[in-house]
């Protein structure tokens, strides 16, 4: 596995046995980049279920200005993100997905008020309203047994974390593509086994 292309291009990247990651194969990452061209320059980004790091990486190798990647073990990510000198541009999460995804939710105020709500000088009163950071492009690559169960959590969410023109690109199996509803879906490919598609936000 390697960097594709930009600053690190033909930089191999480590997948370490035993991991249980599915890093997304070379082939199929070549395809999501060039399609989205220049979208990458600049652009903040969202990994989620980040694995091996491999989508976040190619994207700053690519000229991102920033990657949040998160999943529950990111020693795979880490290690990737240390070999090319990365961490200033990069925030490594480590969390369950759909538990960060309902954090980000309560900071817009439209999830549960946490437990804590009290302690931390809110009081009974109305949450007073935090905008949680948006993202030009989002990564989503789940396990694919998990796919019924994420594709509602991101249905909900996913709008709430792009910004306005944002990309979201997710891969599923082909067999059972993982549907978005509350976005737009504009591209969908499938490279074998792989289902990869672009949702942005209605027009």
């Amino acid at each position: 596995m390697r960097v594709i292309g930009g600053e690190f291009g033909g930089r191999r990247l480590v997948a370490p046995r035993g991991w249980k990651v599915r890093p997304t194969s070379d082939r199929v990452r070549e395809a999501i980049f060039s399609a989205l061209g220049e979208r990458v320059e600049g652009a903040r980004v969202l990994d989620l279920y980040c694995g091996t790091g491999a989508l976040a990486i190619e994207a700053l190798s690519r000229g991102a200005a920033r990657a949040v990647l998160v999943d529950r073990d990111t020693r795979p990510a880490l290690g990737n993100v240390e070999l090319l000198g990365l961490a200033g541009r990069t925030e490594l999460v480590r969390s369950d997905v759909s538990s960060w995804l309902k954090r980000q939710e309560e900071a817009t105020g439209r999830g549960p008020s946490p437990r804590n709500s009290r302690e931390r000088g809110l009081g009974k009163g109305p949450r007073p309203e935090i905008t949680p950071e948006r993202f030009d492009l989002v990564f989503v690559d789940a396990p694919y047994r998990l796919a019924e169960r994420v594709g509602q959590e991101l249905d909900t969410q996913l709008p709430l974390l792009l910004a306005d023109g944002g990309r979201a690109i997710v891969e599923s199996a082909a067999r059972r593509p993982l549907p978005i509803e509350s976005l737009e879906r504009l591209r969908q490919r499938r490279y074998g086994s792989t289902d990869v598609s672009f949702y942005g936000a209605p027009s």
